[in-house]
């Protein structure tokens, strides 16, 4: 599985942002597709999940700003991030879940909001 994130950018705070990733290859695999984030000096943190049968998953910190959705026909995972905090910068990467022990990620796009 080849994923590949895109959609980042410089946004002041309260502003929006669409990230979306695409994936290629074994994608019928695909069980769960996630969005994590990495701010600067900190650990990797998950963001938001969508399963096979479309049950969404939040963190608390973004529960009612962001939205997880899919395309299932181009296989695109969408991001939309609302209502933006500087606490919200970070490097936003998708990942694809086939098991427990089978995660493949993609490369990461750059989410930079300003105060």
């Amino acid at each position: 599985v080849q994923l590949q994130a895109f959609g980042g950018g410089l946004v002041q705070t309260g502003g929006s942002l669409r990230l979306s990733c695409s994936a290629s290859g074994s994608i019928s695999n695909i069980n769960i597709m996630r969005w994590h984030r990495q701010a600067p000096g900190k650990q990797r943190e998950l963001v938001a999940t969508i399963g096979r049968s479309g049950t969404t998953y939040y963190t608390d910190s973004v529960k009612g700003r962001f939205t997880i959705s899919r395309d299932t026909a181009k296989y695109t995972v969408h991001l939309q991030m609302n209502s933006l905090k500087p606490e919200d910068t970070a490097v936003y990467y998708c990942a694809a879940i086939i098991s427990t022990f089978d995660t493949y990620w993609g490369q990461g796009t750059l989410v930079t909001v300003s105060s």
